[in-house]
């Protein structure tokens, strides 16, 4: 039986590169993890990987020291190839093809007004705000215009 890889880990730094060779990979310290990491700093079973729709994500698993993409303590996120992850205080970069047909929309769906996120939610030190969207009720220039000014 053989596994095609959907792409591969590499540990910043230099190191084996770790195939991506199922939809669902845990990442841990225990044994029983499919890509154990036996650092300290490292959860039991800190964070999971997985493949949907030609797209790699990561979730934290409630782990103790997070897991960050690009600098930044995320709970899940889609993943672009190059993306760095820090694990603990292990960096690695994923690497993997992105669908070809859906390259140009993945890039449309993920432009993100800068001004939409507080620092401190791209931190992870704040909870993320329910967006006025979200509620069902989207933003009305009327309200803004007729506001009284205090």
């Amino acid at each position: 039986m053989s596994f095609k890889p959907n792409g591969e880990l590499v540990p910043s730094g230099g190191g084996d590169h770790i195939p991506l060779i199922r939809e669902k990979l845990t990442l841990g310290r225990r044994e029983s993890c499919d890509i154990p990491l036996r650092f300290p700093n490292i959860s039991g079973i800190h964070a999971e990987l997985i493949f949907r729709h030609g797209y790699w994500y990561i979730r934290d698993c409630n782990s103790t020291n997070g897991v960050k993409v690009n600098g930044i303590r995320v709970q899940e996120k889609l993943l672009y190839p190059k993306d760095r992850i820090t694990i603990g205080k292990r960096d690695y970069f994923i690497r993997y093809e992105l669908p070809a047909d859906m390259v140009g929309k993945l890039e449309e769906d993920q432009e993100e007004d800068v001004m939409s996120v507080s620092l401190l939610e791209k931190a992870g030190l704040a909870k993320p705000r329910q967006r006025e969207e979200k509620r069902g009720r989207g933003f009305d220039p009327a309200d803004f215009l007729l506001a009284d000014d205090d």
